[in-house]
């Protein structure tokens, strides 16, 4: 059988660097070695590699997170060179990458999001505005980051400048969000053209974490995670439903991870995941692994996906 030639890309220059290159020794081990030949390459040296390599790559598995990794720019250059990949194109990298954006789809396609701003330049000295509009306690985060890195939940008007800076850093576009106490769920979503939904999990950070934060999320043994969440049929379905709208009206592709809040029988949506961890206990393979799809045959899957043909509109 001849094996499939496939670029596992990972590490790159974001602030998550370590967590995708942790992601992506998990992914290698798991390939089964008669079927795949792996080559990794990291974008944040091996750019000119990739493309000289490009005729003798059939699929590339993207375990990159964050800025150039999650927002389109690297899939761009994949298509540019031919290559297929799994998960989310460039349109779908973008949009869900952006969280203003993406809560701007949701709201539009009828999905409950909480309210938020964008933050302008006089908001930093002057948070009135933002406490006004939202409302506290609130949440502060830079529109385009992953692992809760340069977010705060504020619970005074004092602590907003302090905040506001702190996401200033990691991006130039900054959202504040109403607070929204409550349970936190996240449902995966797998396929092309027919979609289906993972078990729900629920996220429990332990109690010295105010939230899912960067160390609640990646600490051995900070956070609770139960698969499936224990919630009645109903919230259940519901969430399911929504995460699949998510997938559809953020353009995505092969596989997501929408995050929500349930507080008091009502869901909130957070946020859309295009290249969820992917570690065998990671969420949407623990998900994949309760619905029957055990790591190694859900990366087969993913690459599957990755290199069908997208279907096209018939005129």
């Amino acid at each position: 059988m001849t094996k499939i030639r496939l670029a596992l890309i990972a590490g790159g220059t974001s602030d998550e660097r370590e967590v995708s290159l942790r992601g992506a020794a998990g992914v290698e081990k798991a390939l089964n070695p008669e079927k795949y030949a792996v080559v990794r390459y990291d974008p944040a040296t091996d750019l000119a590699r990739i493309a000289a390599d490009a005729g003798k790559i059939d699929v590339a598995f993207l375990l990159l997170h964050g800025v150039h990794g999650e927002d389109g720019t690297i899939q761009g250059f994949l298509d540019l060179l031919g290559i297929p990949y799994q998960g989310a194109g460039v349109l779908g990298s973008a949009l869900a990458m952006d969280k203003h954006l993406a809560k701007t789809m949701y709201k539009l396609h009828g999905l409950p999001v909480a309210p938020w701003v964008m933050v302008e330049p006089q908001d930093v000295q002057n948070p009135g505005r933002i406490v006004r509009e939202v409302g506290l306690p609130c949440v502060v985060k830079p529109v385009r980051q992953g692992s809760s890195i340069g977010m705060s939940i504020v619970r005074t008007a004092e602590q907003l400048p302090q905040a506001l800076l702190l996401a200033l850093r990691h991006d130039n576009e900054v959202m504040v969000e109403a607070y929204i106490k409550g349970r936190e769920l996240t449902v995966g979503v797998l396929g092309n053209q027919e979609l289906m939904a993972l078990p729900l999990i629920e996220i429990i950070p332990n109690a010295q974490y105010e939230f899912f934060d960067y160390e609640a999320k990646y600490q051995p043994g900070a956070s609770r995670e139960i698969c499936p969440a224990p919630v009645d049929d109903q919230i259940r379905a519901k969430a399911q439903q929504y995460a699949l709208t998510a997938h559809r009206c953020l353009q995505l592709r092969g596989y997501s991870r929408t995050d929500m809040i349930l507080r008091d029988e009502e869901l909130y949506l957070l946020e859309t995941n295009t290249i969820p961890g992917m570690t065998p206990t990671s969420l949407l393979p623990q998900a994949a692994a309760e619905a029957g799809i055990p790591f190694a045959a859900l990366l087969d899957r993913l690459i599957e996906l990755a290199m069908e043909k997208p279907a096209r509109m018939v005129a």
